[in-house]
């Protein structure tokens, strides 16, 4: 065969590094001996594939029609968060002078809510974290003031997801501690606590806080099936099952109110020290480490421990990693303590169950993060998620946002689906009688509200009543102003119209915040929008109580002409 007709193309250019390469043929003519490689139709201009291993390994070419096309372009899977970036805050816009602590745990020492950031602090002579406004930025006091009563180390901090002034402390001292903070924050130290738990001892036990008693020793449930140190644990959207990882290296899911073990997990390929339920996907993430002591996330089917779905090594690094997931755009970002960068993955419920989309890198190593709920993100940015990072080398919290980039600066209602709100699907009772009920949803669309799940049915107003039912939305924002939700205006209280506070709503309508004047036109213009859909909200709701007026003076009119002259 003549050398002429040959092109010889490495692999790598168009599907990756593979020692194999491609040679064309094209045009081959009648008196070429093509006998090696496929029967040739003389002065058909036919194109021919092909493919070598390597040298003196032979041939093996394949036809393609006079017409066809070859594409080498990556099969990429379409997100629409595949551009998703992360902005990190001006320095103005972070908490600067924290004293963040020193302690060498593997935990988040941070917890955000759309009030209040709180963080875990060094200090002597037992444990304190501070809780900081949302809106209180830079240069914090040295001296401000601390929640401060536990007699050990605070291990860790959360916020009750329904409650936005209420947060639970452990501590090295065996306790768990309740607090409530002031609406207006703390403005002197907190050492008395709500209610305390006793009896902790490396035991997962299931409490009942609806009690009259501060402190409570007797826990509803203790769960046994540990044999070493419980690492992490996650409920299910519903609250009927409990994953946890443990220091014996396995992932167990327990049913949480019997304490009985459903499921276990013992793989010598994967050392799991976090593990979380993926929203509704029925399946499981944990990340650890492999046997080779590389970094590595695993994903797991709830129903089946034995192995696990898909297993990715990320890199070498001995930071533990921190997983947050967020169920509405089923994005997994992946922060490693330690580190400076955060990778985010988007998670399918098919093959490929994780697929990479980005990394955000920064030259500040963070200790622990603080996640910001769906309800107190900037809808108007596109803002689908909110870090809070821990720079300990610089005692600074860094707020980060996460942003779909959008050309339009309205409301993308395909990025906010409906998300998980801040009323409970039921009460504390309700659940330990066995009832299940999924989280109840909410939209952060600007003007939306949440359905009250135990109203006062008064159709006096010839309001609608409120569905009770978890999960459903009312969307409608006309209806009556007394039904609390979080996106009604609450107005305030005689000690703050005394002070002359300035109130405002935030970004996604849900609560009034406490706040300065905007200082950019950014901010400005997002004031101005925000202040046309609250008025165009009471216009409409002046409608609707004009259109009720005169439905109820023609019932009183019907009424009285049934009833006839006296």
């Amino acid at each position: 065969m003549s050398a002429g007709l040959l092109r010889v193309f490495p692999w790598q250019r168009f599907v990756g590094c593979v020692p194999k390469w491609l040679v064309f043929l094209s045009d081959v003519p009648g008196g070429a001996d093509a006998s090696s490689l496929a029967p040739v139709r003389r002065g058909v201009p036919d194109v021919w594939l092909a493919v070598t291993a390597g040298e003196d390994h032979g041939l093996l070419a394949l036809p393609f029609s006079h017409g066809a096309r070859m594409t080498w372009r990556p099969q990429y899977r379409t997100s629409k968060f595949r551009h998703v970036f992360g902005k990190a805050a001006a320095k103005e816009n972070c908490y600067d002078g924290v004293p963040i602590t020193r302690s060498v745990q593997d935990n988040n020492f941070c917890a955000v809510n759309p009030h209040f950031v709180a963080v875990i602090t060094e200090c002597a002579g037992g444990g304190a974290f501070l809780v900081l406004s949302i809106r209180h930025t830079g240069k914090v006091d040295p001296h401000h003031p601390r929640v401060c009563g536990h007699k050990g180390n605070v291990l860790d901090i959360k916020w009750n997801p329904f409650n936005d002034f209420c947060i639970a402390s452990c501590s090295e001292d065996t306790t768990v501690k309740i607090w409530d903070i002031p609406k207006h924050g703390v403005m002197k130290d907190i050492t008395v606590p709500t209610k305390e738990l006793q009896g902790h001892s490396r035991r997962v036990m299931v409490w009942n806080l609806d009690t009259p008693e501060q402190v409570i020793k007797n826990p509803v449930k203790t769960i046994s099936e540990h044999s070493d140190l419980v690492l992490s644990m996650s409920f299910n959207t519903d609250g009927s099952r409990l994953a946890t990882s443990c220091k014996d290296k396995k992932i167990r899911i327990i049913e949480t109110r019997t304490g009985r073990l459903l499921q276990e997990a013992n793989c010598k390929s994967h050392k799991a020290s976090k593990v979380f339920f993926l929203g509704n996907l029925k399946m499981l993430l944990s990340t650890g480490n492999s046997r080779w002591n590389h970094r590595q996330i695993a994903l797991w089917d709830q129903e089946d421990l034995s192995v696990p779905l898909a297993e990715e090594d990320l890199d070498g690094s001995s930071g533990v990693l921190f997983p947050f997931y967020d169920p509405d755009t089923h994005m997994l970002y992946l922060a490693g303590k330690g580190d400076g960068n955060i990778r985010y993955y988007e998670i399918s419920s098919e093959k490929p169950y994780v697929q990479y989309l980005s990394e955000h890198r920064s030259i500040l190593p963070q200790k622990g993060m603080g996640v910001m709920p769906k309800r107190g993100l900037d809808v108007c940015s596109c803002e689908v998620f909110r870090f809070y990072r821990l720079v300990t080398i610089k005692s600074l919290i860094e707020p980060l946002s996460m942003i779909v980039p959008r050309r339009s600066e309205s409301y993308q209602e395909d990025i906010y689906p409906m998300t998980a709100g801040d009323r409970p699907a039921m009460t504390a009772g309700e659940w330990f009688t066995g009832m299940d009920k999924g989280p109840v949803l909410m939209s952060l669309k600007p003007g939306s509200r949440l359905a009250d799940l135990y109203p006062e049915k008064d159709t006096s107003l010839g309001g609608t009543p409120y569905q009770s039912r978890a999960g459903l939305l009312e969307l409608s924002p006309l209806e009556g102003q007394d039904a609390k939700g979080p996106n009604t205006l609450n107005a305030p209280s005689k000690e703050d119209q005394t002070q002359g506070t300035v109130w405002t709503t935030t970004s996604n309508g849900c609560e009034l915040m406490q706040c300065s004047p905007p200082k950019t036109e950014n901010e400005l213009r997002q004031a101005f929008f925000q202040q046309q859909n609250e008025i165009r909200r009471l216009m409409d709701l002046l409608n609707q109580r004009d259109v009720r007026i005169k439905q109820l003076e023609l019932e009183i009119n019907n009424v009285k002409n049934s009833r006839g002259p006296p």
